[in-house]
C-alpha cells in the first residue's frame, strides 16, 4: 500500500488525540493573542489620546502581520515542510507579544504588533493542512472542526484577562499581554517531538522516513506496520504557484479567497471592537468586559456545531448556513435597543461566525492537492487578511456617520454575499481523496 492508503486505513488513535490537543493549543493561543487587542485598545486610546482612525490603525496591525506571515507559511510550507513552519512561527509569535507589553509608543506598539501577528498568522495558516494529512477522510471533517474549536478558550481567556488584569492598575494592559506570551514557551517544548507530514515526505521522494512515521501511528493503534512498496508517483517538487490558477483549480482558489475574505472582515470587524462599541453606548468598561466574556464563550458551541455538521451536512453547506445565521443575528444586533438585546444577538452572532471559521478550516485544505496546498491554505489566509486589516479601520471610520446599525448592516451584506458565492462556486469535498491528483479536475 501506499503512504496515503496506509494513513486512509488508520483509526482515529491516540497519536491523533495528541495531534489535536498540541494543534489546538496553538489555536487557543492565536485566538488569545488576536483577542488581547480589543481589550488593550480602549485603554490605549485614553493614555496615548488615539482617534479613532488611529485607534484601528493600530487595532490592524496584527492583521497586517497575519497576511504575511500567512504568504509565507504557505510558500516554506510547500517547499520545507509544515513543521518547521509551526515551530518557529509559535516562537516569532512569542518574541513578539513580550514586546507589546513592554511598548511604550505608538510605532513601537505597532511594530511588536506586526512581529506578533505574522508569526500567528504563519502558524495558524498552517495547522489546520499540516495535522489533516495526518487523519483519514472519515473523521478529518469534524477532526479540523474540532481543532479550531480551541479558538474560543483564547477568546475566553482573554475576555476574563481583559476584565480581570487591563483595568487593575495603569499598567494592566501590559501584564495581559505578557500573560499571553508566557505559556507559548512550554507549547514549544511540548511541540518538540511532532513528526513532519508523511503526505508531504512522500511527495518529496522521502518515502523511506514517511514509511518510519505512519509504521510508529500503527504501532501505537495495535496494528501491524505496513509495507509501503508504491511510493507516490505524481510527485510534482516545487510545482509553480501558477497550477493554482490552472483549470482545474482556478474556481476553488478564488472561492475561497472570497470566502475566507467574507468571515474575516466581518469576524475582525465584530471582535476588534465590541468592547469599544459597548462602551460608546453608554455601559461602564467593566460591564462592557463582562459582557464580552459571554460574547466570546458562545465561540465554543459555534465551533462543536460546526464540527457535528461538516460530516453530516457537508463542508460546503456548513459554511454557508452558518454565514446565513451571522448575517441574520448581525440583522438583530441592528436592531438592538438595550443592552440585554445587544448581548443577545452578540452572543448568536459570535456562535455563527465561530462555526462559519469551524466549516472553513475543515474545507479549505481538501480543496487543493498535497504539493499545492500549504500555498493554497496561505494565499486564501492572506487575502481574508485584507479584510482582518481593513475592517478595523473602516468601523473606526463609519461608526461617527452611521452609528451601531451602520456597522451591523454592514456585516450583514458581506456574510451574504460570502454564503452566495460558496454555494454556487464551492466543491463538494466529502471523503475526496487528499492526494490524487484527478480527484481536482
Amino acid at each position: 500500500m501506499s503512504i496515503a492508503q496506509r494513513l486512509e486505513h488508520l483509526p482515529f488513535t491516540p497519536f491523533h488525540r495528541r495531534l489535536l490537543i498540541l494543534g489546538g493549543c496553538g489555536y487557543m493561543f492565536d485566538g488569545l493573542d488576536s483577542a488581547i487587542v480589543a481589550f488593550t485598545l480602549p485603554v490605549l486610546k485614553t493614555e496615548w489620546h488615539l482617534s479613532g482612525p488611529a485607534l484601528g490603525v493600530l487595532g490592524s496591525a496584527t492583521y497586517l502581520g497575519y497576511g504575511i506571515g500567512s504568504l509565507l507559511a504557505g510558500w516554506w510550507a510547500d517547499r520545507s515542510g509544515r513543521r518547521s513552519v509551526m515551530m518557529s512561527a509559535l516562537a516569532l509569535y512569542a518574541i513578539g507579544s513580550l514586546l507589546s507589553a513592554v511598548s511604550g509608543t505608538f510605532s513601537s506598539f505597532f511594530s511588536a504588533r506586526l512581529l506578533a501577528g505574522l508569526g500567528a498568522g504563519a502558524e495558524a495558516t498552517i495547522i489546520a493542512p499540516y495535522l489533516s494529512e495526518f487523519v483519514s477522510s472519515r473523521y478529518r471533517g469534524a477532526f479540523t472542526a474540532s481543532l479550531t474549536g480551541f479558538y474560543s478558550f483564547g477568546y475566553v481567556a482573554a475576555a476574563i484577562l481583559g476584565f480581570m488584569i487591563v483595568p487593575s492598575s495603569p499598567d494592566g494592559w501590559r501584564w495581559a499581554l505578557v500573560a499571553t506570551a508566557l505559556p507559548v514557551l512550554m507549547l514549544l517544548w511540548w511541540r518538540r517531538t511532532l513528526p513532519e507530514s508523511p503526505r508531504w515526505l512522500d511527495q518529496q521522494g522521502r518515502t523511506h522516513e514517511a514509511c518510519r512515521i505512519v509504521g510508529t501511528i500503527e504501532q501505537s493503534a495495535g496494528l501491524a506496520a505496513g509495507l509501503s512498496t508504491t511510493p507516490d508517483t505524481t510527485r510534482t517538487t516545487n510545482r509553480p504557484l501558477s497550477d493554482l490558477f490552472a483549470p482545474g483549480l482556478r474556481r476553488s482558489t478564488f472561492m475561497s479567497w472570497a470566502m475566507w475574505l467574507s468571515i474575516t472582515f466581518c469576524f475582525y470587524a465584530f471582535f476588534t471592537w465590541i468592547p469599544t462599541l459597548m462602551i460608546e453606548r453608554g455601559m461602564t468598561v467593566t460591564r462592557s468586559f463582562a459582557y464580552a466574556i459571554s460574547i466570546y464563550a458562545a465561540q465554543l458551541p459555534g465551533y462543536l456545531a460546526s464540527a457535528f455538521c461538516t460530516e453530516r451536512l457537508g463542508r460546503r453547506a456548513t459554511v454557508a448556513t452558518f454565514m446565513v445565521g451571522g448575517g441574520i443575528s448581525a440583522i438583530g444586533m441592528a436592531a438592538s435597543q438595550t443592552p440585554t438585546q445587544v448581548l443577545l444577538f452578540g452572543i448568536l452572532l459570535s456562535m455563527f461566525m465561530n462555526g462559519t471559521y469551524g466549516g472553513i478550516y475543515a474545507y479549505t485544505p481538501e480543496l487543493f492537492p498535497t504539493s499545492l496546498r500549504g500555498r493554497g491554505m496561505g494565499l486564501a489566509s492572506a487575502i481574508a487578511r485584507l479584510g482582518a486589516i481593513s475592517s478595523p479601520i473602516l468601523i473606526g471610520w463609519i461608526y461617527p456617520k452611521a452609528g451601531f446599525s451602520g456597522v451591523f448592516s454592514l456585516t450583514t451584506c458581506v456574510l451574504l454575499i460570502g454564503a452566495s458565492i460558496t454555494l454556487l462556486f464551492g466543491p463538494k469535498t466529502e471523503k475526496r481523496p487528499l492526494d490524487q491528483e484527478q480527484a481536482f479536475h
